[in-house]
């Protein structure tokens, strides 16, 4: 992964994030950076486990539509008309 860094370079970087932070934040940093690492990983397990376990939910069955004798006809809904003609 860091086949490319040597331990100048480490030393290097450790150097310039003392500077930039401080000797008291240095460690709370790490900490927290730790704690995040750690919960990223877990997550990722609990992730994976759901996705391997086999599910039990069934989706429920579609509801089949009501028989053609309740619904109203065309005629049925339509209001009267007046049918003299003139």
């Amino acid at each position: 992964m860091f086949e490319g860094l040597s331990l100048t370079h480490i030393l290097l970087f450790l150097v310039i994030l003392l500077l930039l932070f401080g000797a008291k934040r240095l460690p709370e940093i790490g900490g927290a950076l730790g704690k995040s690492i750690g919960e990223f990983k877990k997550s990722m397990r609990d992730i994976q486990t759901d996705m391997n376990q086999p599910s039990s939910h069934v989706p429920p069955a579609p509801t089949p539509p009501p028989p053609a004798s309740s619904q109203p006809s065309v005629q049925q809904s339509l209001p009267p008309t007046d049918r003299r003609t003139n």
